[in-house]
């Protein structure tokens, strides 16, 4: 089956004219009825990149998931406030049925300052060669079957530390080591359509399937370099807290290096 893979989709970007920024997507990159939230919000950033210059680096994003998607759609941006080094800039994604994602994202110059320190422990795991496949070899199985959402099937995925979903483990965490199978440019716009991979991570501790839907994403980009020399990047997922039908977690990414890159927070409705 011929799938467009995140370089080939950023490819059918041209700018419309009322309608912003529009690409073409495809099945294969859906969740359930919603665009995958790392595609979602990665278009959403090159759609704010492609229709206003000059943007200093990005520091950070808050991201909504609104509404389901469409397999044509389209990005506006719309620029809040401009100073002399930060930018933040409103992108809204829209598809046929309306408002799919909205991303507020701040951009920002680098300053000359005397802090440049990582203050968080890290315990080193296992390479990517050492971890098993995350996800089963199932055909194309519905996920409460135990498949697996269409879109991961863009991602090699190995399981370094933690349990999979659904298993009734003890702790509600994992870390993986994830990387587009399709070679990609060590940028930014690659590294948020990788970010959101993985699943919620309080699924581990329940025993059978429960639908999940990640409501709102927030990230910080804490490292100059976007680079990983092999491709892989560790992602790790820590819920902290769940009840009343929400679960609030953590989130990292490492690259391949040991170095924190990107750290974020995740709200997510468990229909459990």
């Amino acid at each position: 089956m011929s799938t467009k893979t995140f370089r080939e989709i950023l490819q059918t970007s041209r700018f419309v004219e009322g309608r912003g920024q529009t690409y073409t997507l495809e099945p294969s990159w859906m969740q359930g009825r919603a665009i995958y939230g790392g595609l979602s919000t990665a278009l959403c950033l090159d759609g704010a990149m492609k229709q206003i210059e000059d943007l200093p680096p990005l520091r950070s994003a808050s991201v909504n998931f609104i509404g389901p998607a469409s397999l044509e759609v389209q990005v506006k941006c719309s620029v809040l406030r401009r100073g002399k080094s930060v930018a933040f800039v409103q992108a809204d994604l829209s598809g046929e049925a309306g408002l799919i994602t909205t991303v507020v994202f701040s951009f920002g110059a680098a300053r000359a300052s005397r802090l440049e320190a990582v203050y968080q422990d890290f315990e080193e795991v296992a390479g990517p060669e050492s971890g098993e496949s995350f996800f089963p070899d199932d055909g194309f199985l519905p996920v409460q079957n135990g498949g697996r959402p269409a879109f991961t099937r863009h991602f090699d995925v190995r399981l370094v530390k933690g349990n999979r979903p659904f298993s009734g483990a003890q702790k509600p965490s994992f870390e993986l080591w994830v990387k587009h199978k399709d070679p990609v440019d060590n940028d930014v716009t690659a590294l948020v359509a990788l970010a959101d991979m993985p699943p919620p991570a309080i699924l581990p501790i329940l025993e059978g399937f429960a639908p999940v839907s990640s409501m709102s994403w927030m990230f910080n980009v804490v490292n100059k370099d976007l680079s990983s020399d092999s491709g892989w990047w560790l992602l790790g997922s820590y819920a902290e807290h769940a009840s009343q039908g929400y679960s609030s977690q953590n989130m990292t990414i490492r690259n391949d290096r040991g170095e924190l890159v990107v750290v974020g927070r995740q709200n997510v409705a468990v229909f459990w």
